[in-house]
């Protein structure tokens, strides 16, 4: 190693910042996300609605000082868990994945990174951010809160405002409502 280089070295370890304290790292093992996807139209008792199980693939939290958090989905690995009708899962997969909902092979990221969270009582508070899905990046706030170090919540949101259209049958006779709900519980690793 050359002198030169040894100075750089000396000047830039020091610029290093270290994890924040009250970062931790999402227990992604114990942590799910849900999707529900309910129908609507004329004949949609005919029709079924549908749960999904969204994985995170990754996600911090930083519990102390400037609070925060951002979490990642690989959108190719959201997996239709319909128990009403297990013969047209496949199908439903299919059409969730594909070009005509998610495009999850073009758009394979969800991500979610808070931009507030605002506490709103003892283990209870409102989290708003941006949500990255399906190639469009728009505001989203919800209620967070915390029970046994697990943090628990739910946010509704509308598809065509991701610029994804609600999927129709029937000619609308059957179709799935613009406003899906998002369940989540999110464990934390112990450091």
């Amino acid at each position: 190693m050359n002198a030169l280089n040894l100075l750089l070295l000396s000047i830039t370890l020091p610029l290093q910042v270290p994890p924040t304290d009250g970062q931790k790292s999402v227990d992604v093992a114990h942590s799910t996300l849900r999707i529900h996807v309910a129908k609507t139209g004329l004949f949609s008792a005919f029709g079924h609605n549908h749960e999904v199980e969204a994985p995170i693939e990754s996600g911090e939290i930083v519990e102390s000082g400037k609070l925060s958090v951002s979490l990642r989905v690989d959108a190719r690995k959201l997996k239709v868990l319909d128990p009403e009708d297990p013969k047209s899962r496949p199908e439903v997969q299919e059409t969730m994945l594909g070009p005509q909902v998610l495009d999850s092979t073009r758009y394979p990221e969800i991500r979610f990174e808070s931009e507030k969270i605002e506490a709103k009582g003892p283990d209870h508070w409102v989290v708003t951010g941006w949500l990255t899905l399906h190639g469009q990046t728009h505001p989203i706030g919800f209620d967070v809160a915390r029970a046994d170090k697990v943090y628990r919540g739910s946010a509704t949101i509308k598809q065509t405002e991701f610029g994804i259209t609600p999927v129709s049958v029937g000619g609308g006779s059957v179709k799935v409502k613009n406003e899906v709900k998002v369940e989540f519980t999110i464990g934390l690793k112990s450091d």
